[in-house]
């Protein structure tokens, strides 16, 4: 102990005359104190030592040394190494707030707050290989989690595990690649965060989780910059609460057993979309930049699955499914995949997005709420899978059928159908653009209204190519309904069309282009817009403020061109279906006048199906169009 208390003594004159650093080292952790900065050193009882507020057992110290290293205050450094262990360094300015343990290459660390530091915030950086080992973070305050080039993988637990409940920064540094993996154990995810875990950074990180979540967080997740690949998770691809928000970034999952993305509410009372997201718990995720790549197999899976809203405003987002749907016991009911799944609102202002879905019963875009598709919004949502039921309740096998033809009519409950995008709280369009197409059902389906008043619609299906289970109302814009098995355009409740431009293409009769309940006592009012229908329009229908005129020779894959009086309305492109109606109808406000194998010009949009403006072509001729001999549409195949 003599001999102790001497080295000591020689130690702090060594310091005191000029020596950079004094390195205390307890196992594989090494404090490092700035001769600058220490101060008094006290030795007390003949068993601690004290530097800097940092207190030392003597029996823990393996030695102390003086060299002339430099020292990065704030930074808790983390170097794992297969063969040595890893290696814990901290600055003698945070000493007294952070206390490590290593095990091998599992470290545990304990952090105090932080307010008295300069800076305000530790950073624990992480770097070098482990094939056994991890991080555990404790604490009470704010930290940030620096992966300067590290592949680490737990085998029995979360490759970091943050228990801390304060907001977690995780950066991959500029240049670096991170791979983390978890194994076996009790782990929630291979990064979990007990707290709110903003991901970011310049760097790339590589997340596998092979028992449940890749990442998860009690609370909600913030990317930006980072481009993240989740390579594998047994359940969610990232799993979190409150909200998920992605300002920019890369991210890619695939490989899950579950959602890519799962946002869920927090309490049990959501607050709602709150101002900069303050103490905001709303279940809902917002998309505001950066690339968003997504693929789900599993039965049933969603691609972004919110107990919330789904907003989005830019980035460019793609998801693709291809898993099937399965029998739910608890709600008895037959459910499908979704691209983009939302319990509330949906509402799509900018961005471009490309949805498809190939699986059973599943669809591209669904919210419980209302859809609103507004601005730059480009939205292409396809669904190419069967129609899935199961014959009964206790026969829970999912079977497959492109329509009810194949066998008896069964209930909702017992059936889901592929359709591109539904909405169950109603879809108003007033800008951007949609290509939409369902191969075996709807294209776009609202379960209350539809409203068009601006943008660029186009939707291809075999059963109604738009349907709403209410009013469907157009006031401006460019919509295509080209249903090649029902209706082009179908409301169940009144359809009003009082401007813009319009293309419907039915089936052969009974089906029409344009199609109200007239056995509901509803009813077709065409007060004004731009018209063609394929198949002709709803029988009784009241149009006013126009002349509707029509043919009964058209060229399936031809060009045409509507013209009101002496104005270009718009050119399309007639489709080449099977089924198709026998005449097709026109309508403008004033005289209309219809060209064959016309060029279009100007802004062209339908995918291509469709032009602003057009130029040459031949004089069709029109008869007068009589209203009161229309079809009466049918609901077509499916459910």
């Amino acid at each position: 102990m003599k001999k102790f208390i001497l080295t000591i003594i020689a130690l702090a004159l060594t310091v005191s005359v000029g020596a950079q650093t004094l390195n205390v080292n307890t196992g594989n952790v090494t404090y490092q104190f700035p001769a600058e900065q220490t101060g008094e050193m006290t030795f007390s009882d003949g068993t601690t030592l004290t530097v800097m507020g940092k207190e030392f057992t003597l029996t823990d110290i393996d030695c102390i040394t003086l060299d002339d290293s430099e020292v990065t205050g704030n930074v808790v450094t983390v170097v794992y190494n297969t063969s040595d262990g890893a290696r814990v360094t901290v600055p003698g300015n945070v000493a007294r707030y952070v206390s490590a343990a290593v095990s091998g290459n599992h470290v545990t660390v304990s952090q105090l707050n932080t307010e008295a530091v300069s800076g305000d915030e530790i950073t624990y950086q992480l770097s070098g290989t482990a094939a056994d080992g991890s991080l555990t973070l404790d604490g009470s305050y704010k930290c940030t989690v620096a992966l300067a080039g590290v592949t680490l993988t737990n085998s029995n637990g979360a490759a970091i595990n943050i228990n801390n409940s304060k907001r977690i920064q995780l950066s991959a540094k500029s240049g670096t690649v991170n791979t983390l993996t978890d194994g076996s154990g009790s782990q929630k995810a291979c990064i979990y965060s007990k707290g709110q875990l903003q991901l970011q950074g310049n760097g790339t990180l590589n997340v596998a989780g092979n028992l449940k979540h890749g990442i998860k967080s009690a609370s909600y997740i913030v990317v930006k910059n980072l481009t993240l690949n989740i390579t594998s998770a047994v359940s969610d691809g990232i799993s979190c609460e409150e909200y998920f928000w992605q300002k920019s970034g890369n991210i890619t999952i695939s490989g899950t057993g579950d959602d890519g993305i799962q946002c869920d509410l927090g309490g049990t009372t959501s607050t709602g979309e709150t101002t900069d997201h303050e103490d905001e718990d709303s279940g809902s995720a917002y998309l505001e930049g950066g690339t968003l790549n997504i693929t789900v197999t599993a039965a049933a899976a969603k691609g972004i699955k919110c107990d919330g809203d789904l907003n989005i405003t830019d980035g460019t987002v793609t998801v693709k499914s291809t898993a099937t749907a399965v029998w739910d016991s608890e709600d008895a009911e037959v459910k499908g995949s979704t691209c983009l799944s939302a319990d509330g609102n949906m509402s799509v202002s900018g961005g471009t997005l490309t949805l498809e879905n190939s699986g059973a019963g599943g669809k591209a875009m669904k919210t419980d709420g209302m859809l609103t598709v507004s601005g730059s919004a480009d939205i292409t949502a396809t669904a190419s899978g069967l129609i899935a039921y199961c014959s009964s309740t206790t026969n829970t096998t999912i079977r497959t059928a492109s329509s009810s033809s194949t066998t008896e009519r069964l209930s909702d409950a017992l059936a889901t159908s592929p359709k591109a995008i539904r909405a169950d709280g109603g879809i108003t369009v007033s800008g951007g653009s949609i290509w939409a197409k369902s191969a075996y059902h709807e294209g776009i389906e609202s379960k209350t209204t539809l409203t068009v008043t601006d943008g660029y619609v186009y939707a291809e299906a075999k059963d109604d190519a738009m349907n709403s289970a209410g009013d469907f109302t157009v006031t401006g814009g460019y919509v295509f309904g080209n249903s090649s098995g029902n209706d082009g355009l179908d409301a169940n409740g009144n359809f009003y069309i009082k401007g813009g431009n319009v293309v419907a293409v039915a089936a052969s009769q009974p089906e029409v282009g344009i199609d109200a309940n007239t056995e509901g006592g509803k009813k077709l009012y065409i007060t004004g817009g731009n018209i063609v229908a394929i198949g002709g329009l709803e029988r009784g229908s009241s149009i006013t403020g126009g002349t509707a005129k029509q043919t009964t020779s058209y060229t399936k894959g031809a060009w045409y061109g509507l013209t009101n009086g002496s104005e270009k309305a718009f050119a399309f492109k007639v489709p080449s279906n099977s089924s198709m109606g026998s005449s097709m109808v026109v309508f403008t406000s004033g005289t209309p006048a219809l060209s064959k194998s016309v060029t279009g010009s100007g802004t062209g949009f339908w995918n291509g199906n469709g032009y602003t403006s057009f130029s040459g072509g031949s004089s069709v001729s029109l008869s007068t169009y009589n209203s009161g001999s229309g079809g009466g549409g049918g609901h077509g195949p499916g459910w």
